[in-house]
């Protein structure tokens, strides 16, 4: 009986490394791209092996190096929120891309808080205790408020990456990538006043996250460098109904505002809506800018002029720089990542 051919059998390490002529270990450190393998060995094998139909045994992996292989993505928020934030759907599709690209697995947990203390307290206390048990060896964080502080302390067991500056510090430091939250809303507030505003509202995110905070301030920092009040301060929660909600309390209390800096498209957007449903004209009357360049921004009744954040590329520095931790690479806590503005009708 002749011999199974390599073409019907499932190939094997041993089979790659005798195609490629090296080792059975230098196959399986290259296919891992581990950092004592030339750049030319790793691309030679990974070409045999994919030639040849190889499939690493993850099972057999996990097993060996102790490890799940996967990775956990938490979004604290709730389930009708992440799901239609542009920003948070846009960071999945970027941590999901880089993921893909490597051996783990990616586990989705949206777990938003309910409003009362204790039962987010029992909440975290629950989620704790499962990315600690074993069943991940990284996690990814794309949200964060201050009342899930357990978040900030994850790092005590397991590798960690935020996505966006921490609420507090923590010794030792947790790593995130972000935007200049703060530079890019001042810069935003910056371009009203240059188109002669003077009476510049602001529709604020969550007063317990640190995006939103540093938004804030890049208002007032922009506002007091202009010699203008900082008067016009309307709590949002980065959803449209604070949007809309907010331009009503706008127009009541304050109805000579000219410009309306959002901390978000979606709430910026929905102050676009309420403007011109209430007669006002956009950006003839008042101006508005958004944050965040989403497709929120785009699809506004008036185009929205906007702070672009690449969310997509945070998404995939987050995995990536999660990945390289877990290799044992040596990685900065922090990534700064570029933003502009971007302009287009509505300012």
């Amino acid at each position: 009986m002749a011999k199974p051919t390599t073409a019907s059998r499932r190939p094997t390490l041993e089979m790659v490394a005798a195609e490629a002529g090296v080792t059975r270990s230098t196959v399986s450190r290259a296919l891992n791209g581990e950092p004592d393998v030339s750049a030319a060995t790793i691309e030679h094998v990974r070409q045999v092996a994919a030639r040849m139909g190889y499939v690493p045994n993850r099972a057999a992996k996990s097993l060996a190096s102790a490890r799940s292989m996967a990775i956990a993505l938490v979004i604290p928020e709730p389930g009708q929120l992440a799901l239609a934030d542009p920003h948070l759907i846009s960071i999945m599709a970027g941590v999901s891309r880089r993921i893909e690209q490597s051996d783990y697995l990616l586990n989705l947990m949206v777990s938003g808080g309910t409003g009362s203390a204790g039962a987010d307290a029992a909440l975290g206390s629950k989620l704790q205790r499962y990315l600690s048990s074993g069943v991940v060896d990284g996690v990814l964080i794309a949200s964060q408020h201050t009342r899930d502080e357990w978040l900030l302390h994850l790092h005590d067991t397991l590798p960690v990456v935020f996505g966006g500056r921490p609420s507090a510090q923590t010794d030792p430091p947790n790593y995130f990538i972000d935007v200049d939250n703060r530079g890019a809303a001042a810069a935003a507030v910056q371009h009203l006043v240059s188109l002669g505003r003077r009476r510049i509202a602001t529709i604020t995110g969550p007063a317990d996250m640190s995006a939103a905070s540093d938004r804030l301030e890049g208002w007032r920092d922009a506002l007091g460098s202009a010699g203008l009040p900082a008067d016009l301060e309307i709590p949002g929660d980065f959803t449209a109904a604070s949007g809309t909600g907010g331009v009503s309390r706008l127009l009541s209390s304050a109805p000579d505002v000219d410009a309306i800096f959002a901390a978000n498209d979606v709430m910026g957007a929905a102050a676009v809506a309420a403007l011109l449903d209430a007669g006002r004209r956009v950006p003839e009357d008042v101006a508005v800018v958004g944050f965040d360049d989403s497709s929120a921004a785009l699809t506004a009744r008036v185009p929205l002029t906007t702070v672009n954040q690449p969310s997509e590329r945070m998404g995939e520095l987050m995995a990536d720089t999660l990945l390289r931790i877990l290799a044992g690479e040596n990685v900065p806590v922090s990534t700064v990542v570029e933003s502009r503005l971007v302009r287009r009708a509505s300012a």
